[in-house]
């Protein structure tokens, strides 16, 4: 009897010690669970609507949500932070151009880097760019500035167009040096209003989170905050007079003139040269950005700004999201980044032959088509080992 009780109290007292390393271990477990949902969270991005509209995860573009309320359109959509989902049940009918706004500011940073090691690829359907983003390199400092500036590029061009119920055609003031001749009107790009909402909903992400001064995070938010404004005002300052003519047979005795974006490849350009000359910066005391190295010109809003070095995207690597240069095209006459020496980092490359097709010695005929012949030629390519 004394030696079952012994047991029981022994069991008892194991079974006290298990559940108290149990109950650590569901802490340790909740805490780990806790950190990865906020790593998935933070590497989830609204840049995901401007994604394939086919994936399920994007059904910004599926026109059968808006048949009966909106509500459910808002849910369905990943990446959304809690702020930009409130905007999205207040504007549902701006979502689409949200995502037609992120889809060209993803098309546009492929066309700008096509010829760098890093390109610009979109590695999934939620993350978009992968873990390179939660880099602060100047990369992911063009990467934020060509996103807002496309949606302020497609928020606007929407308005004119008539897409939007809140929206129309620009109010913006006649120009002073516009010819007293000329009328100021038709139905100009309403960059006013692109301008204010993409705004509003690009920078809900990084205002809603609080952390505290002097921490890395806090000058990530500076620094994405600061790069989104440089986007947005580059589409603004860029956007011109547009003028048509009127008059019998082309005399253009009369002008009527409205404001009118700049093609986006104009803005495309003018970003990636503020990603040249981008400027390096750090937390200082009062935990605010300032330039690492004083001797330079202080950055203006209109420029892109960095905290991190570039990580080497010369080779693959999970922990920087880097994809590496491996099985890259290059060109072997070119001495720039896209030369097979600077692109395949010294590592050498590989030489095949490929057959190309294309239309050659077209023809016009009367009237009224063109017809061309199906050309064949083997060229030389080179890609990287």
């Amino acid at each position: 009897m004394e030696k079952s009780t012994a047991v029981l109290i022994q069991g008892g007292a194991l079974g006290t010690v298990g559940s108290t390393m149990a109950s650590q271990y569901l802490i340790v477990a909740l805490a780990i669970f806790s950190s990865f949902t906020q790593v998935v969270i933070e590497a989830s991005s609204w840049w995901s609507l401007g994604m394939n509209p086919m994936n399920p995860m994007n059904p910004v573009q599926m026109s059968e949500v808006y048949i009966i309320g909106a509500q459910p359109l808002c849910s369905q959509l990943a990446g959304l932070s809690q702020g930009q989902k409130k905007l999205c049940q207040l504007y549902q009918d701006h979502m689409q151009f949200i995502g037609e706004g992120a889809k060209t500011g993803i098309k546009e940073c492929q066309y700008q880097f096509r010829h760098r090691r890093w390109n610009c690829s979109t590695v999934d359907n939620n993350s978009v760019f992968g873990r390179v983003m939660q880099i602060g390199s100047r990369e992911t400092a063009f990467t934020y500035a060509v996103s807002a500036a496309g949606v302020v590029n497609a928020m606007s061009r929407a308005c004119r167009e008539g897409e939007l119920s809140s929206c129309g055609c620009s109010r913006a003031a006649r120009p002073k040096d516009l010819p007293r001749d000329w009328l100021w009107g038709g139905c100009g790009d309403n960059i006013e209003y692109g301008y204010r909402f993409a705004k509003e909903f690009v920078d809900a992400r990084e205002r809603e989170r609080v952390y505290q001064r002097g921490s890395y995070e806090s000058a990530r938010i500076m620094m994405n905050l600061h790069n989104n404004e440089a986007g947005r005002r580059t589409v603004y300052n860029l956007a011109d007079v547009a003028c048509k003519c009127h008059g019998v047979s082309g005399s253009c005795s009369l002008k009527t003139c409205w404001l009118q974006l700049a093609d986006f490849r104009k803005v495309g350009d003018a970003l990636k040269e503020k990603y040249d000359s981008a400027a390096a910066m750090k937390l200082n005391s009062r935990g605010k950005l300032v330039q690492v190295n004083s001797r330079f010109n202080a950055p203006t809003i209109h420029d892109l700004v960095y905290i991190d070095p570039s990580p080497d995207y010369c080779v693959r690597n999970e922990s920087t999201g880097s994809l590496g240069t491996q099985g890259r095209l290059c060109n072997k006459t070119s001495e720039g980044m896209d030369g097979c020496e600077l692109m395949c980092c010294g590592r050498g490359y590989d030489q095949f032959k490929t057959v190309q097709r294309e239309r050659c010695h077209c023809k016009f005929h009367w009237c009224c088509y063109v017809k061309c012949k199906l050309c064949t030629e083997i060229v030389d390519q080179f890609v990287c080992k």
